[in-house]
């Protein structure tokens, strides 16, 4: 029988491997607590499985939902759908050329980097996502202007996520700075780095491609809230 790969479902594989201790749930759904993400995953294409998923929706917030395909929702959840491309770093580790200091971010930067990803959205972050893996940051002087870090962690892949420029720095190849750094990290311990973008978003795969990754599947993502 063949083992699918742990990326065709990275929520899941996450929340059943290197980041299990974040999932207090039980077993037909896995999430992470919603101050960390709003990720969620069924175990399987079961009715059962999805039905335990839309029963952790949160009232208050929405869940983030990434698949190959995607059930129908359910009449109970207004559902937003958009293709998202995975890309796997298959090439050397990249270079950077670009001589800033990276600072390590942690519980004290944590409002700052919520700022920053509010105002320049590089996609779902919230009060405590900096506990899924490692983020370092660019500063002028005190300020935060660019950061990035590791999100979903599954058995032998880490992703990076949040790569982000302050619109007054941008043009100073700070995502490219960051993107090396990262990736070479997790290389270096034996990882493959992979990451999420939009399949529109022209400019941000031609960065990636020209750092090593290349494309490796097409997902859904999904984003489902409780209807009031």
């Amino acid at each position: 029988m063949i083992q699918p790969h742990p990326l065709d479902r990275p929520i899941w594989s996450a929340l059943a491997s290197r980041q299990a201790h974040f999932d207090t749930q039980g077993k037909l759904a896995r999430k992470f607590p919603s101050e960390v993400s709003p990720f969620i995953a069924a175990r399987d294409t079961s009715e059962e499985a999805w039905a335990d998923l839309v029963r952790q929706i949160p009232a208050e917030y929405d869940v983030s939902i990434l698949e190959p395909s995607m059930p129908s929702a359910p009449v109970t959840v207004n559902a937003i759908e958009r293709p998202l491309l995975q890309m796997i770093m298959t090439g050397q580790p990249p270079t950077s050329g670009k001589d800033v200091e990276l600072v390590t971010l942690g519980d004290a930067d944590a409002a700052e980097m919520l700022a920053l990803a509010t105002l320049t959205k590089p996609g779902p972050f919230r009060t405590r996502t900096h506990t899924m893996g490692r983020f370092f940051g660019i500063r002028d002087g005190a300020r935060l202007v660019a950061m990035g870090g590791e999100r979903l962690a599954t058995d032998g892949f880490t992703e990076i996520t949040a790569l982000c420029t302050h619109p007054d720095y941008r043009g100073k190849a700070y995502g490219k700075t960051l993107l090396a750094a990262l990736a070479n990290r997790i290389i270096s311990e034996g990882l493959t780095p992979f990451l999420h973008t939009y399949p529109t978003n022209d400019v941000a795969i031609a960065m990636y491609t020209r750092m090593g990754f290349e494309p490796r599947a097409q997902l859904v993502h999904a984003v489902w809230e409780r209807k009031p």
